[in-house]
């Protein structure tokens, strides 16, 4: 079984409508955060692309590609490790999924 718990590359993705946790790049409005994602194919609110509704309700937020840095599958609900993972600070997507060496 794959490790459910660390940040993975956005190119590895689930692009099915499953939520994922994403890390947000840093920005001039703000420090790199973690949101709730997921993939829509598109409607009558949007292009396809990456969307979150979870973490500002009754608003959609809409992620361009080159905001998000990289994904992790939702956590299981163990309620002994109720809390949000940590933003990824690493420098460049290549150290991730070990390609960084």
């Amino acid at each position: 079984m794959e490790e459910p718990e660390r940040w993975r590359h956005m190119r590895t993705a689930p692009r099915d409508g499953s939520r994922i946790l994403v890390t947000i790049r840093p920005s001039e409005q703000g420090p790199g955060t973690v949101d709730l994602a997921f993939w829509s194919n598109g409607d009558q609110y949007g292009a396809e692309a990456w969307r979150s509704s979870d973490s500002a309700p009754g608003r959609i937020i809409e992620y361009a590609e080159p905001e998000l840095k990289c994904w992790m599958p939702m956590p299981s609900a163990d309620v002994d490790i109720m809390t949000a993972p940590s933003a990824w600070e690493g420098r460049s997507e290549l150290e991730l999924d070990g390609s960084g060496i």
